[in-house]
Order: structure tokens, then C-alpha cells, then sequence
């Protein structure tokens, strides 16, 4: 059976038994919220900054929560004040973890009227997406059979889809691919429309117009390491992200304010910096010197430029 890319990812992650309904993702990739709460701490302190305007009552949103790991993190680390004004929503097709805080709501979508931050760290590589092959006679969609991932290109592309890739990507030599990236602009513009007051953010892996790889990005992985992308339910499929046409999605879909950035210069303006501490602290407080050099060795693998700090970081609000 021959599907498009989109159709048979959407099978293969989200559909009966799908990897995303069964799988605990940690048992499979390393992330930012993973790795440590330094990137919990960040979201707080732009938390905080947001919790200083005129609300009672402040969101926090995780978009693809996967375990609801940095939603706790973040809750953990609230003080008693702020963490008293918080609601807290993961959104997320998995079922409710059942080890999550119960001051933490579960849902299958973004709620309406979001007033804070809604966060969304590795979503948006995982919204299925259709693949794309230049001909001599233009662009032909790829299908693949879900049973062992060959290929064979298929129709032409609808003209949307078409249009996009004039916009977004487009093709130079016969045998170039592209990933079609119109249903993450749509899912991306789904939660700026949602937003009321405050901030979106998208973190993931990114490509820019006129830096697109040649040939794509399609990838799986299992167990922590990369694998061929078969979608059979298997593996995460994945591929990167055209965070540039999500950010003119979501300014057509109200955002007012842009930045498009790397991880590491966000959070390098959020206070992570992975500084060592002074060596005359180790004098003084050796006990202290080793956590700070800890948690610097942990900022540090957040912004690291050859590693996640190289992820591209969306940030777009809406007064």
C-alpha cells in the first residue's frame, strides 16, 4: 500500500497504537527539557516577567508535553506566589501520565484564550508532512509503503502546496527534495490564534530559506539512536522545521512582535550563560563551587552552539 509521507507518518505516530500513543519519548531522544531543568528555569523567569502585567491569573501551556516532564519542572521551581496563580495545561494526543502533578491539566488541544506563555519544545518537527521530488517535469510527491519505507514518486502536488514551495523552498535540480512544511504553519498559526495575552514559542530543529538541506531531512529514531525512517510505527519519524514560514504564519495569524533566533542566544538573554564559577569560591565553599560548576556544566549543554543550542527558537506575542 502506497501512502504520501504525511499520510502514513500521521498513521505511524498518532494513529491506532501509534509510536507517540504508546511510547515514553525519553526512552528514545534527548531533549532540552531532559537534559536538565535549566531550560525550566528560563521558561520561570519568562514566566515571572509575564506574571508582572496586569493578570490574575497566568498560563503556562506545553504544546507536545510528551511526559509533562518541564511542566512539573517548572511547577517545582515556581515560588509560592507565582506557582498560586499559575494554570497549567499539557496538550498532548498521549494519555495523561499518571505520575503528573494533579494541579496540572491534560488536553488534546490548545485551550482558547491562553493569557501567558504557550510553549511548544519539539512539536512541531513531528507534524507530518508531505516529501516532495524534483522532475524534469516539476515536483512529484513521494509515496511510501509503510511497511519497509520504499518509495516512489507519485502525483503532482496540490497548487497550495506548490505555492508554498515558491515561497518556502524552492527546487533547484532534478532529484532535490523538500518537505512541505503548510500543515506546521497551520498547526503553528492554530496556537498564535489562541493566544490572548503574552507569548508562543517554538523551539526545534530549523532550516531558513536559502540554507534548506537538498535532499531533506526525514529521519527516525528508536531507542536513542538514529535509524532509517520507516513508518511503521517503529520509530519517531521526524524532520526538521521551516521556523521562517511558521513565523509568517503566526504574524498572519495576529502575532505582533517576532523573533527568530537559536536557542542559544534566547537563552543566553534569559540568564543561561554556563559562566564557571570564580576558582577562589572553591576556598571558600567548596561544597558551593561544585554545584555552581555543575550547573554550569549544564547551561553550558543547552547553549552549546555544535549540539541543542543550534535550535531554532520562535518567539512571537500578542499584546
Amino acid at each position: 500500500m502506497w501512502l504520501t509521507w504525511r499520510a502514513a507518518t500521521q498513521r505511524a505516530l498518532y494513529g491506532e497504537n501509534g509510536f507517540y500513543l504508546r511510547e515514553r519519548p525519553s526512552a528514545h531522544f534527548r531533549t532540552s527539557v531532559g537534559a536538565s531543568t535549566v531550560l525550566a528555569g528560563a521558561v520561570l523567569r519568562e514566566l515571572a516577567g509575564l506574571a508582572a502585567g496586569p493578570y490574575g491569573t497566568v498560563d503556562l501551556v506545553d504544546v507536545g508535553a510528551g511526559e509533562g516532564t518541564l511542566a512539573a519542572d517548572v511547577l517545582a521551581l515556581a515560588p509560592p506566589e507565582l506557582r498560586s496563580r499559575l494554570r497549567v495545561t499539557c496538550v498532548d494526543l498521549a494519555p495523561r501520565p499518571p505520575d503528573l502533578p494533579g494541579e496540572i491539566g491534560w488536553a488534546r488541544e490548545v485551550p482558547e484564550g491562553v493569557t501567558g506563555l504557550v510553549i511548544a519544545n519539539e512539536w512541531l518537527d513531528n507534524v507530518p508532512l508531505d516529501v516532495v521530488e524534483r522532475t524534469p517535469d516539476g515536483p512529484r510527491l513521494v509515496m511510501v509503503d509503510p511497511s519497509d519505507g520504499a518509495e516512489r514518486l507519485g502525483d503532482r502536488p496540490e497548487e497550495a502546496d506548490l505555492a508554498w514551495l515558491d515561497r518556502w523552498w524552492p527546487l533547484g535540480e532534478t532529484g532535490e527534495r523538500a518537505e512541505i512544511g503548510r500543515p506546521r504553519d497551520d498547526a503553528w498559526a492554530s496556537v498564535v490564534v489562541r493566544l490572548a495575552h503574552g507569548l508562543a514559542v517554538a523551539v526545534d530543529y530549523a532550516h531558513r530559506l536559502g540554507a534548506r538541506p537538498p535532499y531533506g531531512s526525514l529521519a527516525g529514531y528508536r531507542d536513542g539512536a538514529l535509524v532509517a525512517p520507516v513508518p511503521d510505527g517503529s520509530c519517531d519519524i521526524t524532520a526538521h522545521v521551516a521556523l521562517d514560514a511558521c513565523a509568517a504564519a503566526g504574524e498572519r495569524a495576529g502575532a505582533v512582535a517576532t523573533t527568530l533566533t537559536t536557542q542559544r542566544e534566547a537563552l543566553r538573554a534569559l540568564g543561561v550563560t554556563g559562566a564557571r564559577p570564580p576558582l577562589d569560591l572553591a576556598g571558600r565553599d567548596p561544597a558551593g563551587y561544585l554545584r555552581a560548576l555543575s550547573r554550569a556544566s549544564l547551561e553550558a549543554e543547552l547553549i552549546s552552539p555544535h549540539g541543542l543550542g543550534a535550535f531554532g527558537w520562535l518567539s512571537q506575542s500578542r499584546p
